[in-house]
């Protein structure tokens, strides 16, 4: 049985996956509040945006708290990786030209989607688009990695992605990150470097992840193939397909590019507060 919100009638298909490396990840949330609420309003069918980022380390809100944040944004830094803090849920998360990013856009205007309908969405979709490779995808929280949640996908304990939601005027954004190629480990390492760097060893009233490398891995890795970003986007079409919608490619509107200014100024500011004294 395919999920209800996985059976649209329309699918508008907005692909950012080929940006490039001057694309800022603050530009994607921008992008996915704006899209919240064009479709929570009607004004767009129900949107899968794919985006990608080079060395970039996304932090959440409580990242933002670590009592050396200095020390561990400064680490990110001259590792050459962009920082930027997020408008969602959720802790930090590494994002390169070899993770793709996919939002699923919904409108809550008819009913409320329930938070875990929203992920369930996500996780089938997944599973569809890998189910030639006859792997058992999981969710449940994989402890060890970075960013967990109840709705880690994994295949053989090993996390290759992590789902998050975001809901703005009768909007919902569902989404996943999916380390496609390279390390999983590698890129675990260096959000545990990060850590011990903004912690110190210090005790703090929220709870940070420790990061075992070894809990995270690319589907190239588990699957044992050489997966690209394209090949992907190409699995993720045809499976948007045999759900029996319409698909159309399409580019922000007139309407979508002003509001988007809006959202920008947020992000920036946001961003300036967070990371104020980095």
């Amino acid at each position: 049985m395919v999920h209800e919100l996985l059976q649209q009638a329309k699918w508008r298909i907005i692909d950012q996956s080929n940006f490039g490396p001057m694309f800022d990840a603050k530009q994607s949330f921008a992008i996915d509040d704006t899209l919240c609420t064009s479709v929570g309003t009607g004004q767009s069918d129900t949107v899968v945006r794919t985006w990608v980022h080079y060395n970039t380390v996304v932090l959440g809100i409580q990242d933002a708290k670590l009592p050396y944040l200095h020390d561990a944004v400064s680490f990110l830094k001259a590792q050459k990786y962009n920082v930027i803090v997020r408008n969602s849920g959720g802790l930090a998360v590494v994002l390169d030209e070899g993770v793709l990013n996919i939002s699923l856009i919904f409108p809550e205007t008819t009913k409320a989607i329930d938070i875990n309908q929203g992920y369930e969405a996500m996780w089938q979709l997944i599973q569809a688009m890998f189910s030639a490779y006859n792997k058992t995808i999981e969710a449940r929280e994989i402890v060890g990695s970075y960013c967990p949640g109840s709705y880690d996908l994994s295949i053989a304990g090993k996390k290759f992605a992590g789902i998050s939601q975001r809901r703005v005027r009768g909007g919902v954004a569902v989404q996943i990150y999916l380390c496609i190629n390279g390390s999983g480990s590698a890129r675990a390492e260096l959000i545990r470097q990060f850590y011990e760097l903004g912690l110190k060893g210090e005790t703090t009233k929220f709870v940070y992840p420790t990061i075992v490398p070894s809990t995270m891995a690319s589907l190239s890795e588990l699957l044992n193939e050489d997966l690209t970003i394209p090949s992907v986007m190409l699995l993720l079409l045809r499976t948007l397909q045999s759900f029996g919608g319409e698909i159309y490619s399409s580019a922000l509107t007139g309407e979508e590019l002003s509001l988007y200014e809006y959202y920008w100024d947020r992000i920036v500011k946001r961003n300036e507060k967070a990371l104020m004294t980095q």
